[in-house]
């Protein structure tokens, strides 16, 4: 089996930096229920015979009860989040029509995996058929951002510089404490029943270079390990196909404004680690080791823990990490005008309060069903 010949690299050499591609997946609910419902092809059909803009921008994810949409190339950040704007709005009023709910908490807090449905194509088959019951347990959603980076070896070198910063992006986009009908005791369940299960993922391995990436995708096509690069699925990755480095490791967000916010911060994450690589700012590749410790910490604390700082090797509060990440990015953001605007409590942190508050998991995921549905359909009157 020989390697895509995408896998050269190419579309790098033809990217420009800072484009901006957002994906967002959305839990398919029965407005009632709130329980998932497999009904992911009927709002792809409806879509396309009434809204061409939005058929364009819908995919599929797995189970018949997820629906994604993707913005499509933005020539900024600016335009990426007007474009993704636009597209929930046509797709609340799709699902509305339809008569069923969105969510989007990174897992669904009761839903049985064993009774989900998967989206019959070629790519999801050969997916459930190779990991089995790795693949049946991931009803899981997330925010994805893909940011152009010219150049392989330059997308390989923002890569590695932000392999320490996951955890922190991890942490403040935590928003999935419940999985399995209880309370996991964690602030990102989707990171443990996906990123901890899939092989080939979490917070890869320094590659260097691409030539190093390149000789490891062909090992992994010679070894009859993967038939195609999509089955790579690190938190971070070049993306062959685009020539973007994709920034994967973030819960789905329940508010418009949060993930708004938590994109702008990833796309001023990877093009500082652009502009740092660029001018020849020192980087120190820390142990493996202890960037998967920040890892575990943002999974199981999020925004309430203490992480590490890797340069001091101290403890620090969650929330100084996510300053740091606002200080370290001042000079891009301030350039292109990126103000993400992160909220006192995220997701995860508001969910376990009302646990610790004594109320019930129905009633804490009606009421963020609700906030998910006033602010990411809001801007149907600017539209």
């Amino acid at each position: 089996m020989t390697l895509d010949p995408a896998c050269s690299g190419e579309a790098f050499a033809e990217s420009t930096d800072g484009t901006v591609g957002l994906e967002e997946e959305f839990a398919i609910l029965n407005p009632e229920t709130l329980d998932l419902v497999p009904r992911f092809e009927e709002l792809r059909d409806a879509a396309a015979g009434r809204d061409p803009v939005l058929a364009e921008a819908i995919s599929g994810e797995l189970i018949r009860s997820e629906i994604e949409i993707r913005s499509g190339r933005g020539e900024n950040l600016h335009d990426a989040l007007a474009r993704q704007r636009d597209l929930r709005v046509r797709l609340f009023e799709l699902a509305a029509a339809h008569g069923v709910a969105l969510g989007a908490t990174g897992t669904h807090p009761w839903a049985d995996f064993r009774a989900q449905e998967f989206i019959d194509t070629e790519h999801y088959r050969r997916v459930v058929d190779g990991l089995q019951y790795v693949a049946r347990r991931n009803n899981t959603f997330s925010l994805h951002a893909h940011v152009g980076i010219r150049g392989a070896d330059r997308a390989i070198a923002v890569c590695d510089r932000l392999r320490p910063v996951l955890p922190t992006l991890l942490a403040i986009s935590a928003n999935s404490p419940f999985l399995d009908g209880i309370d996991a005791g964690l602030h990102s369940a989707r990171t443990q029943a996906f990123t901890k299960s899939f092989p080939r993922c979490g917070i890869p391995d320094p590659f260097g270079n691409w030539a190093e990436f390149q000789r490891y995708l062909q090992q992994l096509v010679d070894t009859n390990s993967i038939v195609e690069f999509t089955q790579v699925w690190w938190s971070v990755r070049p993306h062959i196909s685009y020539g973007t480095v994709e920034v994967r490791i973030c819960d789905a967000q329940a508010t418009a404004a949060e993930s708004d916010a938590l994109a702008s911060l990833i796309v001023a994450c990877v093009l500082q680690a652009a502009r740092d690589h660029d001018e020849g700012r020192p980087f120190v590749d820390h142990p493996p080791r202890m960037i998967e410790e920040n890892f575990w910490r943002a999974i199981r604390f999020g925004m309430d823990g203490r992480l590490i700082d890797l340069d001091r090797m101290e403890e620090v509060a969650a929330p100084a990490a996510a300053e740091a990440l606002l200080e370290w990015t001042a000079p891009v953001r301030s350039e292109l005008g990126i103000e993400p605007q992160l909220p006192a409590l995220n997701g995860a942190q508001r969910q376990r309060r009302a646990i610790d508050a004594g109320q019930r998991m129905e009633d804490i995921y009606a009421a963020t069903v609700q906030e998910t549905r006033q602010t990411y359909a809001q801007e149907v009157q600017v539209r």
